[in-house]
């Protein structure tokens, strides 16, 4: 009898899964393979066309997650759907999708009622033509450390970005990704993000300690990164547009960061920027009801493919942590340390596999964390250090992958594809850099 490729590919599965032992790297190997398929399906398929944007990553997330559940324990399709569902479905993707929601009707109304347009001629006023470049990078720094969330803080600024590129001609993806780095970089350091409380919680350090170890990372990360933005502004001649600004119409948006500031939940922030945007659309006459309904369904509608995405993406990476992926990427890690610095560059790599299969640095810092104290103690690493290396490469990490949850949210706000916006990313790869340095090089002294 002959086999349809579904069923080969899940008599295949079965028959690995009965002859490979359950610790064999054949076995974990397996279980990270649907995240292989993707890569390969996305990059391959990208590379023939020659073109990027040409390859939705929805439909390469699809074939994946069909391959990964074919191929799962569980015995029958329905237990493996459920635990694909279960993922697909869990309270942190659905928070990210009521995220991605509300700031597609935040972004779209206020498109509508012109809050954009006068957003984007009040910066340009403000910041000289030559220093925008490394004037939005320091914006994004000071509010994503203010308000601790990498995610609020492209949801308030890559719009305004975008309508800038668009006034200036300055590269569209080039300026998401200074957004998208600046965002990072509060996010390492801020004393109210999520990735810094997973971090000291783990390690048994103040938060304190930890910020005065990642500010000699991120620290140098930046101002390296500012210096390559002023160099790249010093040939940009922006003139500020003429029309007087409509001051009223920014309100939105100042009420958007100035909220964020306070430390106010972003689904809370957005859905007062959501109301904002209808009550001043509606007094100056800018939009009707109907009118302002539309622009809510256009705006959640753009963001239909990062929805899908996110619960894919959410459902494969359970699948691979059902499979026991991320168990046997532990175990790999730590099986052959040697010193202090190849402890330290074994949490630096597990923190980052684990951000890679989940997607999340905070679940990947949450998921590491225990074993990298074990680590820690056993070696005689710092503490602080050891919290700082987890926060900044799980940050690495998330700020570069096409599927994060960051990179979704800032390519559908800009409307174009994540894995443009990577060529840009100029402060991951400067932090990864300075990161590695203080590992090989044992500084800062006080922490090595």
């Amino acid at each position: 009898m002959s086999l349809t490729p579904k069923r080969y590919i899940t008599e295949l599965g079965r028959t690995l899964r009965e002859r490979i032992p359950a610790k064999s790297p054949l076995r974990g190997l397996l279980a990270l393979s649907p995240l292989v398929v993707f890569l390969a399906l996305y990059l391959i398929s990208s590379l023939i066309v020659k073109d990027f944007y040409k390859v939705p990553v929805a439909s390469a997330f699809l074939l994946a997650s069909i391959y990964a559940i074919l191929i799962s324990r569980g015995g029958k399709l329905e237990r493996k759907v459920a635990v694909f569902s279960r993922g697909a479905g869990d309270k942190n993707v659905l928070l990210m999708i009521w995220i991605f929601v509300l700031a597609g009707a935040f972004a779209s109304t206020a498109k509508a009622i012109g809050s954009i347009e006068a957003t984007v001629n009040l910066t340009l006023m403000i910041l000289p033509g030559k220093l925008i470049l490394a004037g939005l990078f320091l914006a994004a720094c000071f509010i994503s450390m203010a308000i601790g969330t990498s995610v609020g803080t492209i949801v308030a600024l890559v719009p305004i970005a975008a309508g800038i590129a668009g006034q200036t001609g300055i590269s569209l993806p080039m300026i998401t990704a200074i957004i998208v780095g600046g965002a990072f970089f509060g996010d390492n350091l801020s004393f109210i993000s999520d990735t810094t409380i997973a971090a000291t919680r783990t390690q048994g350090c103040s938060m304190a300690d930890k910020f005065k170890a990642n500010i000699w990372l991120a620290g140098p990360a930046a101002l390296i990164v500012a210096a390559i933005y002023v160099f790249l502004g010093l040939h940009l001649d922006i003139v500020p547009a003429a029309e007087p600004l409509q001051w009223i119409k920014i309100a939105p948006y100042l009420a958007v960061i100035i909220l964020a500031l306070c430390g106010v939940n972003v689904l809370t922030v957005l859905t007062i920027g959501l109301g904002l945007n209808a009550v001043l659309g509606f007094s100056l006459g800018e939009i009707g009801w109907t009118g302002f309904l539309q622009s809510v369904g256009e705006g959640i509608a753009g963001m239909g493919d990062l929805i899908i995405v996110t619960m894919l993406a959410g459902g494969m990476l359970e699948i691979i942590r059902f499979n026991g992926g991320i168990d046997w990427i532990i175990r790999v890690l730590t099986r052959r340390i040697r010193g202090k610095r190849g402890a330290e560059l074994s949490i630096a790599a597990l923190v980052a596999l684990a951000n890679l299969c989940t997607a999340n640095n905070t679940i990947a810092i949450i998921t590491t964390g225990s074993i990298a104290k074990d680590i820690t103690g056993q070696f005689g690493l710092d503490p602080r250090k050891t919290a700082s290396i987890l926060d900044t490469f799980s940050c690495i990490i998330q700020g570069i992958i096409p599927y994060g949850a960051q990179m979704l949210m800032a390519s559908g706000l800009a409307g174009i594809s994540a894995v443009s916006i990577i060529g840009y990313l100029y402060y991951p790869l400067a932090l990864l850099g300075i990161a590695l340095l203080s590992i090989l090089l044992r500084f800062p002294r006080r922490y090595a």
